[in-house]
């Protein structure tokens, strides 16, 4: 998706500047306005703009679980009839880091300033999403932000289960993994080089495999440097590949495609979109902006792209169910219970039917994928072990059989 720069003005008339990813100028327009801020210039920003907010951005103030204890102790407190200034110096002094006190305090500064909560907010990108910040502005238009509040919690709790129940699945893979890159390392500087020494004395002709075993060993010990280099090298241009649109969006294309963890990763994407939409829909917001800002947070480029179609496919008129239709991404039980909501009238609770159908789907599909990966990690642990088996052994294999002939 592309990135645009963009300046403006805040709702006091203060200058502002930042840098936004949307599928158009116009949308740009319409995200900043929603977030209360007048756009004056917007310019697509240059490749390199994405590639330092990888780098050089900097992580959140705020992690996912901390925000969520933020919306729900300020739910609390607004439900209590604290003012809002109140409110968030209690929540200043009780904050158990320090990050979150300064992002605290400065939401109170912008407050004393005149300005309004989600205003404040959108000054801090990194730790309040734009969709948060819309729902944030609705109920103050609306005069309901407790109940906002609310529901964003209870979304921000469905997000963090999400990614929980993915890391988990893949904590286990990725920790093998690692254990087996490390062991091929060892066995390389440590094990391999003490047999070679005694293959060498015996100046005998060694099978082909050992001799493969013996070159990769000696070229990671008298090259390690350039081996570190080159391993460096690779992660950085990764990560900055990655950091970038087009990595972003290629590397989205191609997980998607990848075996079991593709479905998974689809149906996860699809379930956030769902359910968000509900959320954005029931709290009042525009339709077509709470597209756009749901498309914007499915936690995958390629998807966000498709569903920009949905977008604009309801800009001009058609039903949600036709312009999901068009994106080829929904399955058809989804796209029924889309159409049973447009015609009932009940598509934010139809939605949130279509992101518990999903959800079951990725806890299947997590069950499935633990029980496919276990299999084939021990055929390639089975294989490794065996040709280092192989390699290491066969040459004494070969002297034993040698010296029992001549005995």
């Amino acid at each position: 998706m592309p990135t645009y720069s963009w300046s403006g003005r805040d709702t006091v008339g203060g200058p502002v500047t930042g840098t936004l990813d949307s599928s158009s100028p116009e949308m740009a327009a319409m995200t900043l306005a929603g977030r209360g801020i007048t756009p004056l210039k917007i310019e697509p920003a240059m490749e390199k703009t994405a590639e330092a907010v990888g780098w050089f951005g900097g992580s959140p103030n705020m992690s996912s679980s901390e925000l969520q204890l933020f919306s729900r102790q300020l739910q609390a407190l607004l439900r209590a009839g604290l003012p809002i200034m109140r409110a968030l110096g209690a929540m200043q002094e009780s904050a158990t880091r320090p990050t979150v006190g300064r992002v605290l305090g400065e939401l109170c500064s912008s407050l004393d300033q005149g300005r309004e909560l989600s205003t404040a907010m959108a000054h801090h990108p990194k730790d309040f999403p734009p969709l948060y910040v819309a729902l944030v502005r609705v109920g103050e238009q609306t005069g309901r932000l407790d109940e906002i509040l609310k529901r964003l919690a209870g979304w921000l709790e469905f997000e963090i289960k999400t990614r929980e129940r993915v890391r988990t699945a893949l904590r286990y893979p990725s920790f093998v993994m690692i254990a087996m890159a490390v062991a091929l390392v060892v066995v390389n500087v440590f094990v391999i080089p003490r047999f070679s020494a005694v293959y060498k004395s015996m100046k005998v002709e060694l099978p082909v495999m050992t001799q493969i075993l013996i070159g990769m060993s000696d070229f990671i010990v008298n090259f390690w440097p350039l081996v570190l280099g080159a391993s460096a090298l690779a992660v950085w241009s990764a990560r900055g590949w990655l950091a970038s649109t087009a990595g972003r969006l290629t590397w989205d294309r191609i997980v998607l495609r990848a075996p079991v963890i593709g479905r998974l990763l689809h149906n996860a994407a699809l379930s956030r979109f769902s359910r968000s939409l509900a959320l954005t829909l029931k709290s009042g917001l525009p339709a077509t902006q709470a597209i756009s800002l749901v498309a914007q947070a499915v936690g995958n480029e390629y998807i966000s792209l498709r569903l920009e179609r949905v977008r604009a496919g309801v800009e001009r008129g058609e039903s949600l169910l036709r312009s999901c239709a068009s994106t080829g991404v929904f399955t058809p039980i989804v796209l029924q219970m889309i159409a049973v909501g447009e015609e009932a009238g009940s598509l934010d609770e139809m939605l949130e039917h279509a992101a518990d159908f999903y959800e079951q789907d990725v806890e299947y599909d997590l069950q499935r994928m633990s029980a496919a990966i276990e299999p084939i990690l021990i055929l390639v642990l089975g294989g490794i072990v065996l040709v280092l088996a192989l390699g290491v052994f066969l040459p004494i294999w070969d002297l034993g059989k040698a010296a029992m002939g001549r005995g």
